[in-house]
């Protein structure tokens, strides 16, 4: 099987097909493209024509460059035309008689030395090769959509697979310019398998009616820099497609968090299976359109809820560290008095002057002037006591993340503050309404989850509990915008909407690293690349601090008690023994101390 693979027959010319084909035409391949359907033909030879004029235009390819691409791709209604291909890569529906019929014909048709491969996300590669009469030549080779955008090719492997034919086909794709990760076969593979379990966790907390879509959608891409949020992308990918690979995955895991949320199934069942049918979690223009229109549950505006806002010019920070510093910089920026209270005066001149280091390289960058740097220090008065919160209107907790820490310091608060004020906590997983129920008037306390760093990060999760005032939420959405950030509403449990999100995700991957399933470096680069994430998961690990999200994946178990939450043995060992990630100089991955 040391085939140059040259000549390279396509199954299937729906989206993903015709993608696929172009990435091979443009490569120098000889593409044979199959479909039943002569119209799926024609339609995959104008997509080329279409994109190869496209790249004429921009004067990346010659007008004679192009000619070649589009002879070298031709179209044919019969699996017969594959004869003479030496890998065919299939992509036809996701069910195992379609591929399984598909792959059964190529046996009679293929020379012995040709490798066939399967393009699916979701079904057993082991299964599919089984009832080949060549099983040792057949693999699974899982392009991402757009196949010529996205670099990520997962080379999927099984018991029956040859090691020439995976070694050929990852030559093939190294060749294309493809970053190939090679994946064991189980349901959803590396990107999919941790992608589809986070996107189903969004579907049920928006089913539940915990956060709005917009709210959960902002909230990911705000907190996460995903280019998406969660519902965008269920729409985008197709409802139908993500309630199969769920199916496939829960069949082989049994894991409750791979069981499709029940939404999925209405969705898919009402035949609103998101972008493709014009309508899914949102509403689109027409059907294959990308453009979101309002619906009966597009929110109606900032002036949504009613109550009035109760008047800010005044704000106190509680805390010392990089948080309370930087919440302190958001607010004296937007031109709000800033009182900031440490334990000594000492801890509150060094968090000013963090702060104006902070905006001095602001200046430096050129994002603000010298002047309104001056302007936005002197509206902070640093303060070694709590005593200075008398005359706030609104007072943020951003001290340790400890909850008898938290609670002390809202009693005292509710001792120091004048009536009316709103008293507000940073916690990221810890229960607000603790908070609360520590002071006279729980009415007035709401969680506001600034993201770390706090002048960077655009994204601010309100948390409610149930005896939040009306006008105290209000208050809160009303400052945020204020100081140029994204408020999000979500309700009083582990988590809120991002942590909630994003963990359980982190968990997954720390699983499949410890179940030997796939290297690190093959984890971190299919989120990258299959994903879209800014950072692969260990990468995010060992910034974040394994200690860090060991305790919120404990507190969403406790809180959620889903067996599936459970923290990875693998995450409590490394814990365990010091690793901790970049401020220890060793977690996943081992870092040069500074």
């Amino acid at each position: 099987m040391d085939t140059p693979l040259s000549t390279i027959a396509v199954v299937g010319l729906g989206t993903m097909g015709t993608g696929i084909a172009e990435v091979l035409a443009r490569a120098g391949r000889e593409v044979i493209g199959i479909d039943i359907s002569e119209a799926a033909a024609r339609s995959a030879v104008a997509a080329l024509e279409a994109a190869t004029a496209r790249s004429v235009a921009r004067e990346r390819i010659t007008e004679e460059e192009r000619r070649d691409v589009l002879a070298r791709f031709r179209t044919f209604t019969d699996l017969q035309a594959a004869a003479d291909a030496d890998l065919v890569i299939e992509v036809v529906p996701e069910s195992y008689e379609a591929k399984q019929q598909v792959i059964g014909a190529l046996d009679g048709i293929l020379s012995p030395e040709a490798i066939i491969a399967t393009g699916t996300n979701a079904l057993s590669v082991t299964r599919l090769a089984a009832d080949s009469a060549h099983p040792e030549r057949v693999l699974g080779m899982h392009f991402f959509n757009p196949a010529p955008a996205m670099k990520l090719v997962e080379i999927v492997s099984c018991v029956l697979t040859a090691p020439q034919a995976t070694a050929a086909v990852t030559e093939l794709a190294e060749a294309l310019g493809k970053e190939p990760v090679a994946v064991g076969d189980r349901p959803g593979f590396v990107a999919d398998g941790l992608l589809f379990g986070y996107l189903n966790q969004a579907a049920a907390m928006y089913e539940a009616k915990y956060a709005s879509r917009e709210d959960i959608d902002a909230a990911m891409r705000l907190g996460c820099g995903l280019p998406m949020g969660p519902l965008a992308l269920l729409d985008l990918i197709g409802v139908d497609t993500a309630r199969t690979v769920l199916d496939a995955m829960y069949a082989e895991s049994r894991d409750r968090l791979h069981a499709p949320a029940p939404i999925l199934k209405q969705l898919s069942e009402a035949g609103l299976t998101g972008r493709k049918a014009g309508r899914g979690f949102y509403t689109y223009d027409a059907p294959g359109s990308g453009t979101v229109v309002p619906d009966a549950l597009t929110p109606g505006g900032a002036a949504e809820g009613g109550a009035d806002a109760r008047e800010v010019r005044s704000v106190g920070v509680a805390g010392s560290g990089t948080m309370a510093s930087g919440i302190a910089e958001v607010f004296a920026k937007a031109g709000y008095g800033v009182v900031l209270a440490a334990r000594s005066q000492e801890k509150a001149d060094a968090a000013k002057a963090r702060i104006a280091k902070s905006l001095a390289r602001s200046v430096d960058k050129g994002r603000m002037t010298a002047g309104a740097r001056d302007e936005a220090l002197a509206r902070i008065s640093p303060a070694g006591s709590l005593d200075t919160f008398a005359d706030v209107d609104l007072a943020v907790e951003a001290v340790a993340e400890d909850l008898e820490v938290k609670r002390q310091l809202f009693g005292t608060l509710d001792k120091i503050c004048k009536p009316g004020a709103v008293l507000a906590t940073t916690t990221s997983s810890l229960p607000v309404i603790a908070c609360a129920r520590a002071t006279s008037r729980p009415q007035d306390v709401i969680g506001m989850h600034f993201f770390n760093p706090a002048p960077a990060m655009k994204l601010v999760e309100i948390v409610r509990t149930v005896l939040t005032a009306d006008d105290v939420h209000a208050t809160v959405r009303e400052v945020t915008t204020k100081v140029r950030k994204h408020p999000v509403d979500c309700g009083d449990r582990a988590g809120f909407i991002v942590n909630a999100l994003l963990f359980p995700y982190l968990n997954n991957a720390v699983k499949m690293v410890q179940d030997h399933y796939a290297s690190l470096d093959d984890i971190d680069t299919a989120m990258r690349l299959g994903g879209g994430y800014p950072m692969g998961p260990f990468a995010l690990l060992d910034v974040v601090g394994l200690d860090v999200s060991l305790a919120i994946q404990q507190v969403l178990h406790r809180e959620f008690r889903e067996p599936g939450l459970a923290p990875a043995p693998l995450l409590e060992h490394l814990v365990a023994a010091g690793c901790l990630g970049r401020k220890t100089g060793r977690g996943f991955r081992e870092y040069a101390r500074r």
